[in-house]
């Protein structure tokens, strides 16, 4: 029998190839699923971690911290703020007070008697003007006032609510650039203003209609009831309200005139416009954008939104024109729930001011600062920042399966370039793979080669193994020999089965015994002999 020619060497070579080469795909696969399911092993102890510290929830808390912050901040500069003007109206007071009674003591009245004199209160409101600007000008204030219980002309028939007295305020109240401030007179005598220069406001009138003026009204009537009680313990912060004909929404704080015999003969105060209030309580919108804080008459359950001041990018009576109350519904988290409506609802915090001391005659009227958010923006932001994390997490997936893949092709391809210079002719000249397993293997099948070399060579070892195979061919049956000349044809078990007409577990149990008597592992290896035995000239088919 000839030697297999150097077509069949290099077949069996490529038969070889194409086996290492599915088991190199096989092992780099099977690495990169080990990396990648370490990689989602080391993520999901991440996600566990992030779990147990509540970082998915970080939203919330970030949100909460915030919202606390502001309100902080918030309430120790409005409490230190209003606790001045207090202080400082109680003084407009005492120094109004002393200056009208001197004034009036010229003229051998008492403050009590000026009712009765209405031809001096163009004098006496004039000899004050310049004390009110000096408050207004001193105090963190938007204007300043001052209500005597008198007016021009008795005679009339609104005389009773009608009442004199001067009102100044300040356009422009920029706590931080008030230099060069517009002054212009609300109420008052128009000479007055004129000599000083100050325009008259667009809706100015002579006197003050006192009518439904709770900031006159309420401090003289508790006045009265309480004769001897400190000015500290009398003054009054009135709800906010639209002044009458105006859309300017103000506080006003007011303390009565008390002379020093005891009697009442008016009001003084100052003004907190609803300007001012923004210009210095707005809140942080760097994260929030319609986050809002207002100062508000707190009744235990409920802020009336109706008598309040707002500070931010938008008011919650211009978000909802429903309810002015907002009822405290329940907690969410460490955060106050506020329902406005139905279907109106906010987030934030709020805590109870004092703006009277304890013995004060209206210490039961209840005030408070809250920082509000509307509920929707706070789902949207905590919506955010949870798919940021969820997002990240998956970009990290995606990051760790791509390094997987790239470590295992790292790590696969040296013992790829090792495989193939093990296919190579000479070996001798094979360069160190660096790998000790495949380094061992070159040196084994280097010294395997001396030895086949001895015993007669490599071509003689593969006529050797064709004679055995031609061997046992002829050990065949009959059935068994039907079965080998179709896969010899190229047949699949299916096809010889068809081919046949037998079932395919018969042409398997056939195909068993095929291999075992041929010394064969798989119809492949069976037909890579058949295909050398063609090489060589013989066809498998006639012997």
């Amino acid at each position: 029998m000839k030697a297999p020619s150097r077509p069949a060497i290099a077949s069996k070579m490529e038969y070889a190839a194409n086996k290492i080469s599915a088991l190199n795909m096989s092992m780099r696969i099977k690495l990169f699923l080990l990396l990648t399911v370490l990689v989602l092993t080391m993520i999901l102890g991440v996600i566990a971690v992030l779990l147990a510290t509540g970082k998915f929830t970080a939203g919330l808390l970030e949100s909460e911290t915030l919202l606390t912050k502001e309100l902080n901040h918030v309430h120790q500069n409005m409490s230190k703020n209003l606790g001045q003007l207090s202080a400082q109206a109680v003084e407009f007071s005492k120094s109004l007070t002393r200056s009208i009674e001197h004034e009036l003591g010229n003229l051998s009245i008492t403050p009590a008697e000026l009712a009765a004199h209405p031809e001096h209160l163009e004098r006496i409101t004039d000899s004050q003007f310049d004390n009110a600007y000096f408050y207004l000008l001193t105090s963190k204030c938007s204007g300043a006032f001052f209500i005597l219980d008198a007016t021009i002309n008795p005679l009339l028939d609104f005389a009773e609510n009608s009442k004199a007295g001067l009102y100044i305020k300040n356009m422009e109240p920029n706590i931080i650039s008030s230099s060069s401030p517009t002054i212009v007179t609300l109420r008052g005598y128009p000479s007055s203003s004129r000599e000083r220069g100050f325009a008259l406001h667009t809706q100015w009138k002579m006197e003050f209609d006192v009518s439904d003026a709770p900031y006159y009204h309420v401090p003289i009537q508790a006045a009265l009831e309480n004769r001897g009680k400190q000015l500290s313990q009398l003054y009054y912060w009135a709800p906010a309200f639209f002044l009458p004909g105006t859309s300017e929404e103000v506080i006003l704080i007011s303390v009565p005139l008390v002379d020093s015999n005891g009697d009442v003969f008016g009001v003084c105060g100052f003004e907190l416009s609803s300007m001012l209030f923004k210009l210095s309580y707005m809140p942080d919108t760097s994260i929030f954008k319609r986050i809002f804080c207002t100062l508000s008459p707190y009744h235990g359950n409920f802020l009336n939104m109706s008598n309040s001041l707002f500070a931010g990018g938008y008011s919650a009576r211009a978000y909802s024109s429903g309810s002015p109350r907002l009822e405290l519904a329940d907690t969410s988290g460490g955060l106050w729930v506020y329902e406005q409506q139905a279907d109106k609802y906010y987030l934030g915090k709020h805590k109870e001011i004092r703006l009277y001391p304890d013995d004060s005659v209206f210490a039961a009227d209840k005030w408070a600062t809250a920082v509000l958010v509307p509920r929707e923006d706070m789902v949207n932001h905590i919506t955010r920042l949870n798919f940021t994390l969820y997002f990240g997490l998956v970009m990290l997936v995606i990051a760790g399966m791509a390094v997987s893949y790239a470590l295992s092709r790292k790590f696969i391809q040296p013992i790829s370039e090792g495989i193939d210079a093990i296919k190579s002719d000479d070996l001798q000249s094979v360069p160190k793979t660096r790998i000790t397993e495949i380094d061992d293997l070159i040196a084994y099948l280097m010294s395997r080669r001396k030895e086949l070399a001895k015993n007669g060579g490599l071509q003689d070892s593969s006529i050797a193994m064709l004679d055995e195979f031609l061997e046992n061919v002829n050990k065949l049956s009959p059935a068994e020999r039907n079965v080998f000349n179709l896969y010899a044809k190229g047949l699949s078990a299916k096809e010889i089965a068809d081919t046949l007409y037998l079932s395919i577990n018969t042409i398997k149990t056939h195909s068993k015994r095929i291999y075992a008597k041929l010394n064969v592992t798989s119809r492949e290896e069976l037909i890579l002999y058949v295909n050398m035995l063609k090489e060589l000239g013989k066809d498998i088919n006639y012997l």
